[in-house]
């Protein structure tokens, strides 16, 4: 739905008349990390990649993860791409991951292209709006949270970020290592607050 809007209509009028905007060029909210206690348990999702195989966030339990909600559509979201793929070159040996879950209405025939043109090297899923909606609603593409090894959300990026906010969440992520304690429910797919809540 993002995408149909955006197209048909200026981005100003769009924010204007539903109150978010579709794709932003500047950040409009990014969390500090937050304290591990203070820290949600990011909600479970079964999503398809590229592939056709099934990723769920739990199979990177363990991991500090970035998860992209972005657009082919977004320019903003074309700008952190190549970011992740370095994060992920970069990190990859060291218990991290970079997931991306692509909201494009027109899926895999657009998206796979995409993918290729920026030599992608990480998973990529077709997101959904049941999923959108269990982490606080997507508003603004990109939106991305940074999620520790216990599976909780230590950071939200709503909107473009600077590299070096994530490249700091993502060291201190990896440098604290896990709290060893288990999540309360490692399949919780109840809706969290609106990333404002974080």
């Amino acid at each position: 739905m993002l995408k149909r809007v955006a197209k048909s209509v200026p981005l100003f009028a769009v924010a204007a008349l539903l109150g978010w905007t579709a794709c932003n060029t500047h950040r409009v909210h990014a969390d500090s990390e937050k304290n591990a206690s203070g820290r949600k348990l990011a909600p479970e999702f079964s999503l398809k990649d590229a592939d056709g195989r099934t990723v769920r966030l739990s199979d990177y339990r363990g991991k500090v993860v970035v998860l992209d909600f972005w657009a082919t559509w977004c320019s903003p979201c074309r700008t952190e791409i190549p970011w992740f793929t370095e994060f992920e070159r970069r990190n990859k040996d060291r218990g991290f991951a970079v997931l991306g879950v692509s909201m494009d209405d027109d899926g895999w025939p657009v998206v796979k292209p995409f993918l290729k043109d920026l030599k992608v090297n990480y998973r990529v899923m077709l997101g959904d709006d049941h999923t959108a909606d269990m982490y606080g609603g997507i508003d603004a593409l990109p939106t991305t949270f940074i999620i520790d090894r216990d599976g909780r959300i230590a950071a939200t990026h709503v909107g473009l970020a600077g590299k070096e906010e994530f490249e700091d969440a993502i060291e201190n992520l990896l440098a604290s290592g896990g709290s060893g304690a288990a999540p309360a429910s490692s399949t919780s797919t109840s809706p969290v607050a609106p990333p404002h809540g974080f």
